[in-house]
Protein backbone atom coordinates (compact mmCIF):
# COMPACT_ATOMS: atom_id res chain seq x y z
CA UNK A 1 0.00 0.00 0.00
CA UNK A 2 1.60 3.80 -0.85
CA UNK A 3 1.87 6.24 1.22
CA UNK A 4 -0.58 8.49 0.33
CA UNK A 5 -3.04 5.54 0.62
CA UNK A 6 -2.38 4.80 4.18
CA UNK A 7 -2.43 8.40 5.16
CA UNK A 8 -6.18 8.17 3.71
CA UNK A 9 -6.94 5.72 5.29
CA UNK A 10 -6.12 7.18 9.08
CA UNK A 11 -7.88 10.05 7.97
CA UNK A 12 -10.71 8.37 7.60
CA UNK A 13 -10.27 6.55 10.93
CA UNK A 14 -9.72 9.80 12.79
CA UNK A 15 -12.85 10.43 11.50
CA UNK A 16 -15.45 7.87 12.25
CA UNK A 17 -13.82 7.98 15.81
CA UNK A 18 -14.61 11.95 15.95
CA UNK A 19 -17.97 11.12 14.62
CA UNK A 20 -18.67 8.56 16.92
CA UNK A 21 -21.79 8.42 18.76
CA UNK A 22 -20.98 8.94 23.15
CA UNK A 23 -22.33 6.17 24.53
CA UNK A 24 -24.61 6.51 27.66
CA UNK A 25 -24.44 4.06 30.05
CA UNK A 26 -28.10 2.33 30.40
CA UNK A 27 -29.72 3.34 33.16
CA UNK A 28 -33.39 2.42 33.95
CA UNK A 29 -33.66 4.77 37.14
CA UNK A 30 -34.62 8.43 35.71
CA UNK A 31 -31.73 10.36 36.87
CA UNK A 32 -32.36 13.94 38.34
CA UNK A 33 -29.24 16.76 39.39
CA UNK A 34 -30.11 18.58 42.09
CA UNK A 35 -27.60 21.46 42.46
CA UNK A 36 -27.20 24.33 45.05
CA UNK A 37 -26.28 27.60 43.09
CA UNK A 38 -25.74 31.15 44.47
CA UNK A 39 -24.56 34.10 42.40
CA UNK A 40 -22.74 31.96 39.74
CA UNK A 41 -24.70 29.51 37.83
CA UNK A 42 -21.52 28.19 35.71
CA UNK A 43 -21.19 25.65 37.76
CA UNK A 44 -24.57 24.57 36.75
CA UNK A 45 -23.38 24.11 33.11
CA UNK A 46 -19.55 22.70 34.03
CA UNK A 47 -21.31 20.03 36.15
CA UNK A 48 -23.39 19.06 33.13
CA UNK A 49 -20.84 19.51 30.60
CA UNK A 50 -17.91 17.49 33.30
CA UNK A 51 -21.04 14.64 33.54
CA UNK A 52 -21.25 14.30 29.93
CA UNK A 53 -17.49 14.22 29.10
CA UNK A 54 -16.99 11.41 32.47
CA UNK A 55 -15.42 8.26 30.68
CA UNK A 56 -19.09 6.73 30.88
CA UNK A 57 -21.42 9.44 29.92
CA UNK A 58 -24.47 10.60 31.73
CA UNK A 59 -26.89 13.09 30.96
CA UNK A 60 -29.98 13.88 33.66
CA UNK A 61 -33.21 13.74 32.56
CA UNK A 62 -33.73 16.79 34.42
CA UNK A 63 -32.43 19.36 36.45
CA UNK A 64 -33.38 20.62 39.92
CA UNK A 65 -31.87 23.69 41.39
CA UNK A 66 -32.06 25.29 45.23
CA UNK A 67 -30.90 28.87 45.26
CA UNK A 68 -32.17 32.25 46.73
CA UNK A 69 -34.11 34.95 45.58
CA UNK A 70 -31.20 36.76 44.59
CA UNK A 71 -29.72 33.10 42.83
CA UNK A 72 -32.89 32.57 41.02
CA UNK A 73 -32.52 36.31 39.00
CA UNK A 74 -28.97 34.80 38.31
CA UNK A 75 -29.94 31.24 36.42
CA UNK A 76 -32.57 33.73 34.72
CA UNK A 77 -30.42 35.85 33.55
CA UNK A 78 -26.89 34.44 32.76
CA UNK A 79 -28.43 31.21 31.64
CA UNK A 80 -31.13 31.95 30.15
CA UNK A 81 -31.40 35.69 28.18
CA UNK A 82 -30.35 35.44 24.98
CA UNK A 83 -26.76 36.69 23.91
CA UNK A 84 -25.17 38.27 20.80
CA UNK A 85 -22.01 36.66 21.06
CA UNK A 86 -23.32 33.34 21.57
CA UNK A 87 -25.63 34.18 18.20
CA UNK A 88 -28.73 34.78 19.70
CA UNK A 89 -28.73 31.83 21.64
CA UNK A 90 -29.18 32.17 25.39
CA UNK A 91 -26.28 29.76 27.21
CA UNK A 92 -28.49 26.51 28.16
CA UNK A 93 -29.49 26.34 24.61
CA UNK A 94 -25.91 26.81 23.37
CA UNK A 95 -24.81 23.87 25.86
CA UNK A 96 -27.52 21.71 24.49
CA UNK A 97 -26.74 22.58 21.06
CA UNK A 98 -22.92 22.00 21.31
CA UNK A 99 -24.25 18.42 22.92
CA UNK A 100 -25.86 17.83 20.17
CA UNK A 101 -23.17 18.42 17.81
CA UNK A 102 -21.11 15.99 19.77
CA UNK A 103 -23.95 13.07 19.11
CA UNK A 104 -25.13 13.11 22.35
CA UNK A 105 -29.16 12.76 21.80
CA UNK A 106 -30.94 15.09 24.04
CA UNK A 107 -34.51 13.82 23.57
CA UNK A 108 -36.00 13.48 27.24
CA UNK A 109 -32.51 14.72 28.58
CA UNK A 110 -31.61 17.63 30.46
CA UNK A 111 -35.54 18.97 31.08
CA UNK A 112 -35.02 22.77 32.82
CA UNK A 113 -36.17 26.31 32.76
CA UNK A 114 -37.09 29.20 34.96
CA UNK A 115 -40.47 27.64 36.33
CA UNK A 116 -40.83 27.27 40.43
CA UNK A 117 -40.67 23.55 39.29
CA UNK A 118 -37.08 23.49 37.84
CA UNK A 119 -36.00 26.39 39.79
CA UNK A 120 -37.00 26.31 43.69
CA UNK A 121 -36.47 29.04 45.55
CA UNK A 122 -35.59 28.76 49.81
CA UNK A 123 -38.52 29.72 51.93
CA UNK A 124 -38.84 31.15 55.48
CA UNK A 125 -41.69 32.06 57.56
CA UNK A 126 -41.77 35.95 58.57
CA UNK A 127 -42.12 35.59 62.68
CA UNK A 128 -43.89 39.11 62.08
CA UNK A 129 -46.94 38.30 59.73
CA UNK A 130 -46.69 34.39 59.63
CA UNK A 131 -46.39 34.91 56.02
CA UNK A 132 -44.07 32.49 53.61
CA UNK A 133 -41.29 34.64 51.71
CA UNK A 134 -38.59 33.92 49.66
CA UNK A 135 -35.03 34.45 51.08
CA UNK A 136 -32.72 36.33 49.23
CA UNK A 137 -29.25 35.56 50.86
CA UNK A 138 -28.75 32.89 53.66
CA UNK A 139 -26.98 35.15 56.78
CA UNK A 140 -28.59 34.46 59.53
CA UNK A 141 -29.24 31.18 61.88
CA UNK A 142 -32.51 30.90 60.79
CA UNK A 143 -31.88 31.56 57.57
CA UNK A 144 -29.78 28.58 57.50
CA UNK A 145 -32.26 26.62 59.51
CA UNK A 146 -34.90 27.35 56.79
CA UNK A 147 -32.73 26.21 53.92
CA UNK A 148 -31.35 22.88 55.95
CA UNK A 149 -35.12 21.93 55.98
CA UNK A 150 -35.65 22.99 52.84
CA UNK A 151 -32.90 20.81 51.38
CA UNK A 152 -33.63 18.16 52.87
CA UNK A 153 -37.66 18.18 51.63
CA UNK A 154 -36.08 18.53 47.69
CA UNK A 155 -33.91 16.07 48.43
CA UNK A 156 -36.73 13.37 50.10
CA UNK A 157 -38.93 14.22 47.04
CA UNK A 158 -36.02 12.43 45.00
CA UNK A 159 -34.71 9.77 46.85
CA UNK A 160 -37.77 8.07 48.24
CA UNK A 161 -39.05 7.51 44.91
CA UNK A 162 -37.62 4.23 43.95
CA UNK A 163 -37.20 4.83 40.38
CA UNK A 164 -34.96 7.98 40.15
CA UNK A 165 -31.31 8.22 40.73
CA UNK A 166 -29.57 11.02 42.35
CA UNK A 167 -26.77 13.39 41.48
CA UNK A 168 -26.42 16.26 43.99
CA UNK A 169 -23.60 18.99 43.28
CA UNK A 170 -22.14 21.14 46.25
CA UNK A 171 -19.76 23.47 44.14
CA UNK A 172 -22.55 26.43 43.95
CA UNK A 173 -23.87 28.76 46.68
CA UNK A 174 -22.41 29.95 50.33
CA UNK A 175 -20.45 27.31 52.09
CA UNK A 176 -23.25 26.57 54.41
CA UNK A 177 -25.49 25.69 51.09
CA UNK A 178 -22.86 23.03 50.42
CA UNK A 179 -22.37 22.36 54.18
CA UNK A 180 -25.86 21.08 54.38
CA UNK A 181 -26.24 19.46 51.30
CA UNK A 182 -23.74 16.88 52.30
CA UNK A 183 -25.91 16.86 55.82
CA UNK A 184 -29.05 15.93 54.22
CA UNK A 185 -27.39 13.43 51.54
CA UNK A 186 -25.65 11.41 54.66
CA UNK A 187 -28.95 11.29 56.28
CA UNK A 188 -31.15 10.90 53.51
CA UNK A 189 -28.91 9.41 50.03
CA UNK A 190 -28.55 6.07 49.47
CA UNK A 191 -25.78 4.04 47.75
CA UNK A 192 -26.90 4.78 44.27
CA UNK A 193 -26.36 8.28 44.52
CA UNK A 194 -23.84 10.48 43.59
CA UNK A 195 -22.60 13.81 45.87
CA UNK A 196 -20.17 15.96 43.22
CA UNK A 197 -17.91 18.96 42.94
CA UNK A 198 -16.81 20.36 40.34
CA UNK A 199 -13.25 21.47 39.60
CA UNK A 200 -12.54 24.08 36.58
CA UNK A 201 -8.61 25.28 35.87
CA UNK A 202 -7.55 29.18 35.95
CA UNK A 203 -8.41 31.24 34.64
CA UNK A 204 -11.57 29.92 34.04
CA UNK A 205 -12.68 29.70 37.32
CA UNK A 206 -12.81 32.84 37.67
CA UNK A 207 -14.23 34.43 35.02
CA UNK A 208 -17.88 35.22 34.60
CA UNK A 209 -18.15 34.88 30.93
CA UNK A 210 -16.87 31.00 31.12
CA UNK A 211 -19.85 28.28 31.02
CA UNK A 212 -18.47 25.35 29.08
CA UNK A 213 -15.46 24.71 27.13
CA UNK A 214 -17.06 24.27 23.91
CA UNK A 215 -19.21 27.93 24.38
CA UNK A 216 -19.39 29.63 21.18
CA UNK A 217 -18.42 33.60 20.54
CA UNK A 218 -14.64 33.27 20.60
CA UNK A 219 -12.05 33.51 23.26
CA UNK A 220 -12.69 35.30 26.14
CA UNK A 221 -9.98 37.80 28.35
CA UNK A 222 -8.39 37.28 31.71
CA UNK A 223 -7.76 39.55 34.11
CA UNK A 224 -4.94 40.89 32.79
CA UNK A 225 -6.90 41.60 29.36
CA UNK A 226 -5.00 38.22 27.81
CA UNK A 227 -7.51 36.29 25.31
CA UNK A 228 -8.01 32.72 26.40
CA UNK A 229 -9.71 30.01 24.23
CA UNK A 230 -12.61 28.26 26.05
CA UNK A 231 -11.29 24.88 24.65
CA UNK A 232 -8.30 25.10 26.90
CA UNK A 233 -10.53 25.04 29.79
CA UNK A 234 -9.92 21.71 31.78
CA UNK A 235 -13.47 20.75 33.92
CA UNK A 236 -13.25 17.36 36.09
CA UNK A 237 -16.02 16.44 38.49
CA UNK A 238 -15.13 14.78 41.87
CA UNK A 239 -17.38 12.74 43.27
CA UNK A 240 -17.17 13.40 47.28
CA UNK A 241 -17.46 10.35 49.45
CA UNK A 242 -20.52 10.16 52.03
CA UNK A 243 -21.95 7.85 54.40
CA UNK A 244 -25.35 6.29 53.62
CA UNK A 245 -27.13 6.20 56.91
CA UNK A 246 -30.44 6.17 55.86
CA UNK A 247 -30.25 2.50 56.11
CA UNK A 248 -29.76 3.00 60.15
CA UNK A 249 -32.62 5.21 60.81
CA UNK A 250 -34.92 4.14 57.66
CA UNK A 251 -37.89 3.90 60.69
CA UNK A 252 -37.57 7.53 61.31
CA UNK A 253 -36.79 8.42 57.42
CA UNK A 254 -40.07 6.59 56.83
CA UNK A 255 -42.43 8.82 58.42
CA UNK A 256 -43.51 12.21 56.73
CA UNK A 257 -41.29 14.81 56.34
CA UNK A 258 -40.09 16.51 59.64
CA UNK A 259 -37.38 19.11 60.19
CA UNK A 260 -33.80 19.17 59.27
CA UNK A 261 -32.67 19.50 62.95
CA UNK A 262 -35.41 16.32 64.37
CA UNK A 263 -33.47 14.50 61.95
CA UNK A 264 -30.13 14.95 63.35
CA UNK A 265 -31.43 14.49 66.97
CA UNK A 266 -33.04 10.94 65.90
CA UNK A 267 -29.82 10.20 64.02
CA UNK A 268 -27.36 11.09 66.84
CA UNK A 269 -29.77 8.78 69.16
CA UNK A 270 -29.52 6.23 66.77
CA UNK A 271 -25.96 6.43 66.47
CA UNK A 272 -25.34 6.85 70.39
CA UNK A 273 -27.72 3.38 70.85
CA UNK A 274 -25.76 1.84 68.39
CA UNK A 275 -22.57 2.75 70.30
CA UNK A 276 -23.81 2.37 73.81
CA UNK A 277 -24.90 -1.24 72.92
CA UNK A 278 -21.32 -2.37 71.82
CA UNK A 279 -19.23 -0.39 74.95
CA UNK A 280 -18.21 -2.66 77.78
CA UNK A 281 -17.52 0.07 80.53
CA UNK A 282 -15.45 -1.01 83.73
CA UNK A 283 -14.92 0.89 86.37
CA UNK A 284 -13.08 1.34 90.03
CA UNK A 285 -14.21 2.46 93.20
CA UNK A 286 -10.72 2.49 94.74
CA UNK A 287 -8.73 3.93 92.43
CA UNK A 288 -9.41 7.26 89.43
CA UNK A 289 -9.07 4.43 86.32
CA UNK A 290 -12.09 2.97 84.28
CA UNK A 291 -11.87 0.82 80.69
CA UNK A 292 -13.92 1.43 77.92
CA UNK A 293 -13.44 -1.81 76.05
CA UNK A 294 -10.24 -2.45 77.54
CA UNK A 295 -8.92 0.84 76.64
CA UNK A 296 -8.03 2.51 79.93
CA UNK A 297 -9.33 6.03 80.65
CA UNK A 298 -7.34 7.90 83.88
CA UNK A 299 -9.70 10.86 84.80
CA UNK A 300 -9.85 13.49 88.35
CA UNK A 301 -11.41 12.80 91.07
CA UNK A 302 -14.33 14.82 90.68
CA UNK A 303 -14.59 13.76 87.15
CA UNK A 304 -13.95 10.03 88.36
CA UNK A 305 -16.83 10.39 90.91
CA UNK A 306 -19.44 12.34 88.37
CA UNK A 307 -18.60 9.00 86.04
CA UNK A 308 -19.10 6.57 88.89
CA UNK A 309 -22.48 8.12 90.04
CA UNK A 310 -23.53 7.46 86.67
CA UNK A 311 -22.69 4.12 85.83
CA UNK A 312 -23.84 3.09 89.31
CA UNK A 313 -27.30 4.52 88.86
CA UNK A 314 -27.17 2.79 85.29
CA UNK A 315 -26.59 -0.55 87.24
CA UNK A 316 -29.08 -0.30 89.77
CA UNK A 317 -31.44 0.74 86.86
CA UNK A 318 -32.52 3.86 88.95
CA UNK A 319 -34.94 6.69 87.33
CA UNK A 320 -33.40 8.74 84.53
CA UNK A 321 -32.95 12.10 85.11
CA UNK A 322 -34.39 14.81 82.79
CA UNK A 323 -31.68 17.96 83.68
CA UNK A 324 -28.19 18.52 85.19
CA UNK A 325 -29.91 20.29 88.31
CA UNK A 326 -32.02 17.48 88.98
CA UNK A 327 -28.98 14.65 90.08
CA UNK A 328 -27.17 17.15 91.89
CA UNK A 329 -28.96 16.16 95.50
CA UNK A 330 -28.22 12.74 94.69
CA UNK A 331 -25.14 13.41 93.25
CA UNK A 332 -23.57 15.04 96.81
CA UNK A 333 -25.14 12.14 99.09
CA UNK A 334 -23.61 9.56 96.70
CA UNK A 335 -19.93 12.38 97.11
CA UNK A 336 -20.72 11.75 101.15
CA UNK A 337 -20.95 8.17 100.69
CA UNK A 338 -17.34 7.89 98.98
CA UNK A 339 -15.86 10.19 101.44
CA UNK A 340 -16.94 8.32 104.34
CA UNK A 341 -15.66 5.11 102.36
CA UNK A 342 -12.21 6.49 101.90
CA UNK A 343 -9.35 4.48 104.24
CA UNK A 344 -8.42 6.34 107.30
CA UNK A 345 -5.10 5.23 107.29
CA UNK A 346 -4.08 5.90 103.41
CA UNK A 347 -4.43 9.40 102.82
CA UNK A 348 -2.97 8.84 99.20
CA UNK A 349 -6.53 7.07 98.48
CA UNK A 350 -8.19 9.57 95.77
CA UNK A 351 -11.88 9.94 97.72
CA UNK A 352 -10.04 11.83 100.45
CA UNK A 353 -9.72 14.46 97.56
CA UNK A 354 -13.82 14.95 97.28
CA UNK A 355 -14.43 17.44 99.80
CA UNK A 356 -16.90 20.71 98.15
CA UNK A 357 -20.59 20.86 96.70
CA UNK A 358 -20.61 20.27 93.31
CA UNK A 359 -22.73 22.55 92.07
CA UNK A 360 -25.11 22.92 88.47
CA UNK A 361 -22.08 25.06 86.64
CA UNK A 362 -19.48 22.29 87.61
CA UNK A 363 -21.56 19.65 86.73
CA UNK A 364 -21.42 20.90 82.68
CA UNK A 365 -17.87 21.62 82.89
CA UNK A 366 -16.52 18.35 84.54
CA UNK A 367 -18.74 16.21 82.57
CA UNK A 368 -17.23 18.70 79.34
CA UNK A 369 -13.40 17.43 80.61
CA UNK A 370 -14.73 13.89 81.04
CA UNK A 371 -15.67 14.08 77.18
CA UNK A 372 -12.07 15.75 75.90
CA UNK A 373 -10.10 13.39 77.55
CA UNK A 374 -11.93 10.16 76.45
CA UNK A 375 -11.32 11.43 73.02
CA UNK A 376 -7.16 12.07 73.72
CA UNK A 377 -7.12 8.68 75.42
CA UNK A 378 -8.69 7.61 71.73
CA UNK A 379 -9.62 3.85 71.12
CA UNK A 380 -12.67 3.02 71.94
CA UNK A 381 -12.57 5.45 75.23
CA UNK A 382 -13.71 8.13 72.10
CA UNK A 383 -16.82 6.17 72.17
CA UNK A 384 -17.57 6.93 75.75
CA UNK A 385 -18.35 10.91 74.46
CA UNK A 386 -21.68 9.42 72.81
CA UNK A 387 -22.93 8.01 75.71
CA UNK A 388 -22.53 10.20 78.73
CA UNK A 389 -25.41 12.50 80.16
CA UNK A 390 -26.38 15.72 77.58
CA UNK A 391 -29.17 18.15 77.62
CA UNK A 392 -32.37 16.50 78.12
CA UNK A 393 -31.16 13.18 79.16
CA UNK A 394 -28.89 13.63 82.33
CA UNK A 395 -27.67 9.80 82.40
CA UNK A 396 -24.96 7.15 81.10
CA UNK A 397 -26.74 5.65 78.00
CA UNK A 398 -25.11 2.23 78.73
CA UNK A 399 -27.26 -0.75 78.78
CA UNK A 400 -26.95 -1.61 82.54
CA UNK A 401 -25.35 -4.94 82.40
CA UNK A 402 -22.97 -3.89 80.04
CA UNK A 403 -21.11 -1.63 82.95
CA UNK A 404 -19.05 -3.60 85.65
CA UNK A 405 -18.25 -1.66 89.17
CA UNK A 406 -15.44 -2.71 91.29
CA UNK A 407 -13.80 -2.34 94.75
Amino acid sequence: MNTKAKTSRRRSAKSAVANQKPEFVHHESKIILLAVTGMSPAVLTETVWALAHEPEPVLPDRVVVVTTSAGRVEIERQLFTPLNRFGGQCVWDALRASLVSEGFCMEGRLRFGTTSDDVRVIAAVDGVTGRSVELPDIRTPKDSEAAADFLLDQMRSIVENPDTRLIASLAGGRKTMGALLYACMTMAGREIDRLTHVLVNEPFETLREFYFPTQPGGALKDRNGVAVPPGRARIELADVTFVPLRNLFQRELGRPAGSFQRLVELCRLNVRRATGDHLKFEIDRSRTESFINGRRLELAPREHLVLLFFAARTKHKEPVLAAYDEALVALEEFRKELLASAPETNWSDWRHELTGTIKDRDLVRILSDVRAKARRAGGDAAFLTNVLPEKGRCSLDIPGELIFVKG
